[in-house]
């Protein structure tokens, strides 16, 4: 019975899924845009610069190195809860290591200079 329920929630969920997906195509459909639509607009002129500012890279790398470790601190805390609620030993030992793995992470970022500001 309870594999039955499990299997009737995942078609449900799959159908569903595909219903909003399918709903947000429909609904963003637009006309065909033409070439003024997507350039910049300047008080009726031809724009003087580039409508795309420049993007530091060195921002982007240590943006994308932020969201990887703010990952990986929230996978933790599956980790504590089941640890403090019945202490298993192979958890704590898996957990350890998530750790040691994340603080090498860290330390080579470090060393490689990918989280200094300045350059």
């Amino acid at each position: 019975m309870l594999m039955f329920s499990s299997v009737l929630t995942s078609i449900f969920a799959v159908i569903l899924s595909v219903l909003v997906m399918s709903l947000g195509w429909v609904l963003s459909l637009r006309a065909i845009s033409d070439r003024e639509k997507n350039s910049s607009f300047e008080c009726g002129f031809d724009p003087l610069k580039s409508a795309r500012l420049p993007y530091s890279m060195r921002f982007f790398l240590l943006a994308i190195i932020f969201l990887i470790f703010d990952i990986e601190i929230v996978l933790l805390f599956p980790l504590l809860v089941s640890v403090l609620s019945a202490f298993n030993y192979s958890v704590a030992v898996g957990g350890f290591i998530f750790l040691v793995v994340l603080v090498v992470g860290l330390f080579h970022e470090w060393n490689e200079g990918s989280l200094d500001w300045v350059v």
